[in-house]
């Protein structure tokens, strides 16, 4: 008899699911492409706006608005599934190229117009007949960036917003990074934005961007040629085919020249941290990922000042990705669980129906922030050929985590990574010449083009991995210092924010110091070598050591401290691995390479073999601080 009635009662529910399904309205999708709206100054942005719809015609009524402004072509498959998905649920959905890009009038300035831009392309959607008075944003990189700068410009209408690993404070971490380069932009512009040759974009991206549609046969080519040319800086005015593109030239150079972390780059149309005040208090989720390229922005930045300043709702999530991969459950050569995947149409839908619907769908009441904790595998490898490292989501109260416990973990002499302090010895000095860097394997990294791989790797050089000439690990580097535990006799989780205080020196005016985290694997049948998996990485340059605003020369031979801040993660280090900090002076191409000269920044004509030293124990305890959370 119970059987009967559960039965009676799984047909009853199932028929109320399928009456919800039938009486729940589906729109069509009805498109308008390449409406030009005006901006302040007269430029027109073209717009594609896709409307609610029955029988082929957009039909009347007032709705919600999700506005997507994009330098990646407006009219690509991201756009049109996002239509089918939420214009059929009853949004209206706009996607514009922004400014100098694609269909778009003007001249491309990254970011800098976008303030005013935005402004104004949201005060024109308000107006429209069809809109019901409520914005939400979207879009992941640089579409995360200009909704950032949909704030700063103080936008009406918005009422919602979804930055993905958005672009933002790109003078600190993101393009400059502590005074270095990050050469993945040296890549988006020779590509004219990311634009891969032989895709359907590159050549429309190369005509766009000429100055003479003569030339854009030369800018696609020089697409092609990255590496050659990112072997050959500095980079200087006239001297390369970006001259037939004076805007993407005047911009890189001058990024690759402008170290002091100014007006140039706090004004540059999405620094959050530096335009608070004026930032509009609007809800939030912000997304990223552990090796996401702006994961340093997004969680210790963008969600940790915002929610301080503001009264707006900020939610944080942050998975084990890799740039704008959310929806895969695998970052690099590392596997995660496949709940590890998100599914980003629904995860907006519920953030918008709720602020632009009023839906009460609870995501206001879930905790603040979610969290992917890495680590648990048993270190298989996958028939894909990844390494399962595993792992679990965890939700949290704040970012950092309050309950972490600053662990330092001292470097010593003879290559121990360990929490008791050394005594005060002689520093370990090596050679480090910028004519033989060390290779870049994996890491946070976006836009990278063939320069670069994205995500975890081992860190071992192999067949596939450019500037790779042999087999050999990093670690067998004579100019990478190795400090490393015992192997752990139980697992320890890591979860923060990363910092390593090193004290070193240098016989020169300018160098650099890197640092990496890595997760030292222990050999298995599917790894008999076992693995070195990099966690995260940092650098910095030397004459900003002190000042990011200010660039101060080194005292050839005097010790100081330097501060080099990595992304930050959350993993356990399992029993048995070893935590592992590297220590050198370069990760190219993942970095531009010091001459060591302390000439101008991007204007060196000499190279110089550097003597640099790392100091242990006493008064000069270098030490990397880890975010221990406690069992």
């Amino acid at each position: 008899m119970k059987n009967m009635v559960d039965g009676r009662l799984l047909l009853v529910l199932a028929a109320c699911f399928s009456l919800a399904a039938q009486t729940e309205k589906r729109y069509e999708v009805v498109a308008s492409k390449n409406v030009m709206v005006a901006m302040r100054d007269g430029v027109k942005l073209a717009t594609d706006i896709y409307r609610p719809g029955a029988n082929g015609v957009a039909v009347d009524g007032k709705f919600p608005v999700l506005l997507e402004r994009t330098p990646y072509g407006k009219s690509g498959a991201p756009a049109t599934g996002a239509a089918e998905y939420f214009v059929s649920r009853g949004y209206v959905l706009v996607a514009q190229d922004v400014r100098g890009r694609y269909q778009s009038e003007g001249r491309w300035r990254p970011i800098v117009d976008d303030p005013n831009d935005g402004h104004d392309t949201a005060a024109w959607i308000g107006a429209q007949p069809w809109s019901d008075g409520g914005i939400g944003t979207m879009g992941s990189s640089y579409g995360g960036a200009t909704q950032h700068a949909l704030a700063i410009g103080n936008a009406p209408f918005v009422k919602a917003m979804v930055p993905r690993n958005a672009m933002s404070d790109f003078g600190r971490y993101g393009v400059r990074h502590n005074g270095a380069f990050e050469l993945r932009w040296f890549n988006w512009v020779l590509t004219m934005g990311n634009a891969a040759p032989g895709t359907a974009n590159a050549p429309v991206a190369a005509a766009r961007a000429a100055a003479d549609p003569a030339a854009a046969g030369a800018l696609l080519d020089m697409g092609s040629h990255v590496r050659d040319y990112v072997t050959s800086l500095p980079l200087r005015p006239g001297t390369t085919p970006l001259k037939f593109a004076p805007d993407y030239e005047a911009w890189l150079i001058e990024a690759m020249s402008h170290g002091d972390y100014d007006t140039f780059w706090k004004d540059a149309g999405s620094s959050v941290v530096d335009h608070l005040a004026e930032y509009k208090d609007v809800p939030e989720y912000h997304t990223t990922g552990w090796y996401d390229s702006w994961g340093t922005s997004v969680a210790n930045l963008n969600f940790a000042e915002l929610r301080k300043a503001k009264k707006s709702l900020q939610r944080l999530i942050v998975g084990p990705w890799i740039h704008s991969s959310e929806n895969i459950s695998y970052a690099g050569e590392a596997q995660f669980t496949p709940d590890a995947a998100l599914d980003l149409q629904a995860f907006h839908l519920r953030w918008f129906d709720h602020f632009l619907k009023g839906v009460d769908n609870g995501v206001d009441r879930e905790p603040p922030v979610r969290i992917y904790v890495m680590g648990g595998g048993d270190a298989h490898k996958t028939p894909e050929g990844r390494l399962f490292v595993g792992g679990h989501w965890r939700d949290e109260r704040e970012w950092p985590l309050a309950r972490s416990v600053a662990t330092p973990y001292y470097l010593h002499g003879n290559g121990v990574l360990s929490p008791d302090k050394p005594a005060e010895g002689p520093p370990t000095t090596y050679l480090f010449d910028p004519r033989s860097p060390v290779p870049t394997l994996g890491g946070n990294v976006s836009s990278q083009g063939t320069l670069m791989f994205q995500g975890a790797a081992d860190q071992r050089c192999r067949t596939g991995f450019w500037l790779c000439s042999d087999t050999k690990p990093l670690s067998a580097r004579n100019d990478v210092l190795v400090f490393q535990t015992p192997p752990l006799t139980a697992g320890l989780e890591v979860t923060g924010r990363l910092i390593v205080k090193l004290w070193a020196a240098s016989n020169g005016p300018d160098t650099d110091f890197t640092a990496k985290l890595i997760d030292v694997y222990p050999p298995n049948k599917d790894y008999p070598a076992g693995v070195d998996l990099n966690i995260a990485d940092s650098i910095v340059r030397a004459r900003y050591r002190k000042d990011p605003a200010k660039a101060e020369f080194l005292k050839p031979g005097q010790p100081e401290e330097f501060t080099i801040e990595m992304y930050p993660t959350s993993l356990v280090f399992q029993r048995g691995h070893r935590i592992r900090v590297d220590i050198s002076s370069s990760n190219f191409p993942r970095f531009d390479v010091n001459p060591n000269t302390g000439e101008p920044l991007n204007n060196n004509r000499r190279w110089r073999i550097a003597e640099n030293s790392v100091y242990f124990g006493g008064s000069h305890a270098s030490q990397i601080v880890l975010p221990v959370i406690r069992p």
